[in-house]
Protein backbone atom coordinates (compact mmCIF):
# COMPACT_ATOMS: atom_id res chain seq x y z
CA UNK A 1 0.00 0.00 0.00
CA UNK A 2 0.69 3.67 -0.76
CA UNK A 3 1.88 5.72 2.30
CA UNK A 4 0.89 9.48 1.52
CA UNK A 5 1.10 12.45 3.09
CA UNK A 6 -1.90 13.79 2.74
CA UNK A 7 -1.97 16.89 5.06
CA UNK A 8 1.22 17.87 3.18
CA UNK A 9 0.04 17.20 -0.69
CA UNK A 10 -3.18 19.62 0.51
CA UNK A 11 -0.63 22.24 2.33
CA UNK A 12 1.42 21.99 -1.45
CA UNK A 13 -1.63 22.28 -3.84
CA UNK A 14 -2.87 25.15 -2.03
CA UNK A 15 0.06 26.97 -1.48
CA UNK A 16 1.18 26.32 -5.57
CA UNK A 17 -2.00 27.96 -6.21
CA UNK A 18 -3.50 24.49 -7.55
CA UNK A 19 -7.22 23.77 -7.72
CA UNK A 20 -8.24 20.30 -8.49
CA UNK A 21 -11.32 17.85 -9.37
CA UNK A 22 -12.27 14.40 -9.57
CA UNK A 23 -14.22 12.11 -11.92
CA UNK A 24 -14.73 8.87 -10.46
CA UNK A 25 -16.23 5.42 -11.77
CA UNK A 26 -14.59 3.12 -10.10
CA UNK A 27 -13.70 4.44 -6.62
CA UNK A 28 -17.11 6.24 -6.43
CA UNK A 29 -16.09 9.58 -4.53
CA UNK A 30 -13.15 7.77 -2.67
CA UNK A 31 -10.46 9.64 -3.87
CA UNK A 32 -12.23 12.94 -3.17
CA UNK A 33 -13.48 11.93 0.18
CA UNK A 34 -10.17 10.87 1.34
CA UNK A 35 -9.21 14.63 0.32
CA UNK A 36 -11.90 16.45 2.48
CA UNK A 37 -10.80 14.53 5.61
CA UNK A 38 -8.06 16.63 5.56
CA UNK A 39 -8.36 20.01 6.87
CA UNK A 40 -7.62 22.87 4.53
CA UNK A 41 -8.97 20.75 1.47
CA UNK A 42 -11.65 23.75 0.52
CA UNK A 43 -8.35 25.47 -0.94
CA UNK A 44 -7.58 22.59 -3.38
CA UNK A 45 -10.50 20.95 -4.34
CA UNK A 46 -12.76 22.21 -6.78
CA UNK A 47 -15.36 19.48 -6.88
CA UNK A 48 -15.92 15.85 -8.07
CA UNK A 49 -18.28 13.84 -9.81
CA UNK A 50 -18.82 10.14 -9.45
CA UNK A 51 -19.79 8.64 -12.83
CA UNK A 52 -20.74 5.17 -12.70
CA UNK A 53 -22.66 4.93 -15.39
CA UNK A 54 -21.93 5.71 -19.24
CA UNK A 55 -24.57 7.90 -19.44
CA UNK A 56 -22.99 10.40 -16.94
CA UNK A 57 -19.38 9.91 -18.04
CA UNK A 58 -21.22 11.46 -21.51
CA UNK A 59 -23.49 13.79 -20.34
CA UNK A 60 -21.69 15.14 -17.64
CA UNK A 61 -17.78 15.22 -18.60
CA UNK A 62 -18.21 15.06 -21.98
CA UNK A 63 -16.91 11.76 -22.73
CA UNK A 64 -17.42 10.56 -26.31
CA UNK A 65 -20.35 8.05 -26.69
CA UNK A 66 -19.34 6.82 -29.39
CA UNK A 67 -15.74 5.60 -27.69
CA UNK A 68 -17.93 4.49 -24.82
CA UNK A 69 -20.01 2.20 -27.22
CA UNK A 70 -16.91 0.96 -29.32
CA UNK A 71 -14.41 0.53 -26.18
CA UNK A 72 -16.54 0.82 -22.93
CA UNK A 73 -15.90 2.46 -19.78
CA UNK A 74 -12.67 0.69 -18.82
CA UNK A 75 -10.50 2.43 -21.51
CA UNK A 76 -7.44 4.84 -21.11
CA UNK A 77 -9.02 7.38 -23.71
CA UNK A 78 -12.12 7.27 -21.24
CA UNK A 79 -9.72 7.85 -18.36
CA UNK A 80 -8.13 10.77 -20.21
CA UNK A 81 -11.83 12.10 -21.36
CA UNK A 82 -13.15 11.88 -17.90
CA UNK A 83 -10.31 13.97 -16.37
CA UNK A 84 -10.56 16.53 -18.72
CA UNK A 85 -14.13 17.01 -18.09
CA UNK A 86 -13.59 17.12 -14.69
CA UNK A 87 -10.90 20.44 -15.31
CA UNK A 88 -13.59 21.59 -17.83
CA UNK A 89 -17.17 21.87 -15.64
CA UNK A 90 -15.34 22.72 -12.23
CA UNK A 91 -12.48 25.19 -13.59
CA UNK A 92 -9.98 23.48 -12.05
CA UNK A 93 -6.68 22.93 -12.96
CA UNK A 94 -6.02 19.47 -12.56
CA UNK A 95 -7.92 16.62 -13.02
CA UNK A 96 -7.77 13.13 -11.75
CA UNK A 97 -10.36 10.08 -13.02
CA UNK A 98 -10.54 6.72 -12.34
CA UNK A 99 -12.26 3.64 -14.41
CA UNK A 100 -11.77 0.35 -14.08
CA UNK A 101 -12.71 -3.26 -12.85
CA UNK A 102 -13.08 -4.38 -9.29
CA UNK A 103 -15.10 -7.32 -9.71
CA UNK A 104 -15.98 -9.73 -8.88
CA UNK A 105 -16.98 -10.40 -12.66
CA UNK A 106 -14.70 -9.07 -15.76
CA UNK A 107 -16.56 -5.71 -17.47
CA UNK A 108 -16.15 -4.62 -20.68
CA UNK A 109 -14.15 -7.53 -21.69
CA UNK A 110 -11.71 -6.85 -19.37
CA UNK A 111 -10.20 -8.70 -16.42
CA UNK A 112 -11.18 -8.01 -12.37
CA UNK A 113 -8.24 -5.19 -11.35
CA UNK A 114 -8.14 -3.74 -14.39
CA UNK A 115 -7.88 0.34 -13.51
CA UNK A 116 -6.88 3.04 -15.53
CA UNK A 117 -6.42 6.62 -14.27
CA UNK A 118 -6.58 10.03 -15.47
CA UNK A 119 -4.89 12.89 -15.00
CA UNK A 120 -4.92 16.46 -16.75
CA UNK A 121 -3.21 18.88 -16.33
CA UNK A 122 -3.86 22.81 -18.35
CA UNK A 123 -5.80 21.04 -20.26
CA UNK A 124 -3.24 18.18 -21.24
CA UNK A 125 -4.50 14.20 -20.33
CA UNK A 126 -2.46 11.26 -19.74
CA UNK A 127 -3.95 8.01 -18.79
CA UNK A 128 -1.77 5.00 -16.79
CA UNK A 129 -2.63 1.10 -16.70
CA UNK A 130 -2.93 -0.70 -13.60
CA UNK A 131 -3.21 -4.47 -12.49
CA UNK A 132 -4.10 -4.66 -8.94
CA UNK A 133 -5.18 -8.19 -6.86
CA UNK A 134 -7.35 -8.73 -4.45
CA UNK A 135 -11.49 -8.07 -3.91
CA UNK A 136 -13.09 -5.64 -4.94
CA UNK A 137 -12.86 -3.01 -1.97
CA UNK A 138 -8.88 -3.50 -2.12
CA UNK A 139 -8.80 -2.72 -5.71
CA UNK A 140 -10.85 0.14 -5.39
CA UNK A 141 -8.89 1.65 -2.04
CA UNK A 142 -5.24 0.42 -4.54
CA UNK A 143 -6.94 2.89 -7.19
CA UNK A 144 -7.42 5.55 -4.89
CA UNK A 145 -3.89 5.49 -3.30
CA UNK A 146 -2.48 5.44 -7.04
CA UNK A 147 -4.53 8.56 -7.90
CA UNK A 148 -3.74 10.32 -4.75
CA UNK A 149 0.02 9.27 -5.63
CA UNK A 150 -0.05 10.72 -9.29
CA UNK A 151 -1.78 13.75 -8.11
CA UNK A 152 0.93 14.15 -5.55
CA UNK A 153 3.44 13.82 -8.70
CA UNK A 154 1.74 16.64 -10.56
CA UNK A 155 1.65 18.78 -7.40
CA UNK A 156 5.73 18.54 -7.25
CA UNK A 157 5.93 18.85 -11.35
CA UNK A 158 4.13 22.15 -10.81
CA UNK A 159 6.07 23.57 -8.03
CA UNK A 160 9.33 23.08 -9.54
CA UNK A 161 8.42 24.26 -12.37
CA UNK A 162 7.56 27.49 -10.45
CA UNK A 163 11.10 27.61 -8.94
Amino acid sequence: MIVLDLPSLVAEAVSAGITVATAESLTGGLVSATLVQIPGASGMLCGGVVAYRNNVKSTVLGVSEALLESNGSVDPTVAREMALGACRITGARVGISTTGVAGPEPHDGMPVGTVYLGVALDGVAQAYEYRFDGGRALIRQQACDEALSLLQQVVVQVREQKL
